[in-house]
């Protein structure tokens, strides 16, 4: 069941880790190779991803292979709130690691979701809770379009949640200098090439683990 939870305390952004939920693995096959990471300006279906500058990000939120020690099978994602970092499980005692922004105090959950919808360059609705805090926001009340402004990005995972959407999505953020800090309402913001990365990598169905 999902647990709903304030946090006592803030982690500051930086390169020094909370202590990790899953400790570093011990592994005795090498490490899968990982494509080069491009993070420069590119067309996109109809849209042009923004170029990210990556040197700008602390390091340890880069997308990168790490040894991982989870029960979790491979193919599981895996949430690390504290240390705003999200896994997916591989073979061999490895995860690939991506660099995320996570619910702002009060904001943030833990539990376990699934993965029920992808989509590509989805539509945003705020919801009415979102509207009435934010009433800017009411102009897009029937939904924004898909598009480089757009908050959900280049791609969204819906997940589902005690068996109901209830509003949580990782997804893609055109404000990159957001990764790596506790911005959102919620959901997990990924920057668009990792996003779309990811969206690849995993199929609906997917298992969710946030801690």
């Amino acid at each position: 069941m999902t647990r709903i939870t304030r946090r006592n305390l803030l982690i500051a952004s930086g390169s020094t880790l909370a202590l990790s939920a899953c400790m570093p693995a011990l592994v005795s096959e090498p490490p899968p190779e990982l494509d080069p990471i491009d993070y420069s300006t590119r067309r996109d279906g109809a849209h042009r991803l923004r170029a990210v500058d990556i040197d700008a990000i602390p390091e340890f939120l880069h997308r990168q292979i790490v040894p991982f020690s989870t029960e979790e099978e491979a193919g599981t994602i895996v949430i690390e709130n504290q240390n705003r970092l999200l896994y997916l499980v591989l073979e061999n005692g490895y995860a690939l690691r991506y660099g995320l922004s996570v619910g702002r105090e009060g904001f943030d959950w833990t539990g376990e979701s699934t993965v029920y919808r992808k989509a590509h360059w989805p539509t945003w609705t705020p919801p009415p809770e979102m509207i009435k805090r934010e009433p800017h926001l009411e102009r897009w009340k029937d939904g924004q379009p898909g598009g480089p402004d757009n908050p959900l990005g280049a791609r969204a995972l819906y997940l589902m949640t005690d068996g109901r959407d209830q509003g949580y999505r990782i997804h893609g953020t055109p404000e990159w200098r957001s990764i790596g800090r506790f911005a959102s309402s919620g959901c997990f913001r990924m920057l668009q090439q990792d996003v779309i990365d990811l969206y690849d990598r995993v199929p609906v169905g997917t298992r969710v683990v946030v801690v």
